[in-house]
């Protein structure tokens, strides 16, 4: 089997690193949040004793074609916002780890019909599950200035979010913008020859984040994971932009996203995981390999 059928659509990124630091048990349970093509997945099946078991999420029905074919394995067609609740369905109350890739696949972005990936022309849609309401189309020709500015601002980190939303705004008075071709044209003196791939995926990641609402899932899927993780279980996060490994980083320190926790009679901080570890990013080879590793940031935390 060659690496491609092995790993389906998707290349996973850090494999052996973020699977090395989620099992502890070879019979425990674990959870991939993000199957995606499954790549992770196979991993992690490969390195589970008889009773171990895997829950895997994913929202998009495209990666139910990956499902893997083992009784000690079950893919949950969800959002992984609703971990909790799934894996409660299934009688499970603790898991020994939690796995996560976050970000979009590369099936997502190769399918030029999704909207994801700033190399094709494609209706504006983004949604990475297919059936929700939101899509990129409504995000640009619905919403109002301020939220298309702060939308630019916080999730782009665009410094002219601003002169983009009011652009949009204007261009979209006579005409709804229907596609992703449409979309550059308005925005065409935002993007200088020499940045416009940079500030165009920007502008793309902004929307996406949006769709999606990725940052407040992210926080609900992290919490959740705390709460059903056994002491020494394992939470094993693979991030591609800042956003995500700042809200990543500041829950495996402190236990929450803002401020700081309360300290003890002692004056010690009380929080309920420990990093493993230095900050785990791709190897030349690997980026070479798969150049949507280059951005990749691998952080592992454990359970007190």
């Amino acid at each position: 089997m060659s690496k491609e059928e092995e790993y389906g659509y998707h290349r996973p990124v850090l494999l052996a690193e973020s699977i090395d630091g989620l099992i502890v048990d070879p019979n425990g349970i674990y959870v991939d949040v993000t199957f995606g093509g499954g790549g992770h997945s196979r991993e992690i099946m490969k390195r589970l004793g008889p009773d171990g078991k895997l829950f895997a999420f994913d929202q998009d029905e495209d990666a139910l074609e990956n499902a893997i074919d083992d009784p000690r394995f079950t893919l949950i067609n969800q959002n992984f916002r609703h971990l909790k609740r799934y894996l409660r369905f299934y009688g499970v109350k603790e898991v020994d780890g939690v796995l996560g890739d976050l970000g979009v696949s590369s099936h997502q972005f190769d399918v030029a019909e999704r909207g994801f990936s700033t190399r094709f022309d494609a209706e504006l849609d983004m949604r990475m599950n297919q059936s929700g309401e939101l899509s990129a189309y409504h995000v640009v020709n619905d919403y109002d200035e301020a939220s298309l500015r702060q939308m630019f601002f916080m999730y782009g980190e665009l410094k002219n979010a601003g002169s983009i939303a009011n652009t949009i705004v204007n261009a979209r008075q006579d005409n709804p913008i229907k596609n992703t071709d449409e979309l550059k044209v308005v925005l065409a003196r935002f993007l200088p020859v020499h940045r416009s791939a940079k500030i165009l995926a920007q502008i793309y990641q902004a929307i996406r984040i949006e769709v999606n609402q990725e940052m407040d899932v992210l926080k609900e899927m992290l919490e959740q994971s705390l709460e059903i993780l056994k002491p020494g279980g394992r939470l094993s996060i693979i991030s591609y932009h800042s956003l995500e490994d700042r809200l990543v980083k500041r829950f495996m320190k402190n236990g929450m996203f803002e401020g700081e926790p309360e300290k003890d009679f002692y004056g010690r901080f009380e929080v309920p995981m420990k990093q493993l570890g230095k900050l785990i990013i791709p190897t030349d080879e690997e980026i070479a390999i798969n150049n949507r590793a280059r951005s990749a940031k691998l952080r592992i935390a454990e359970k007190k």
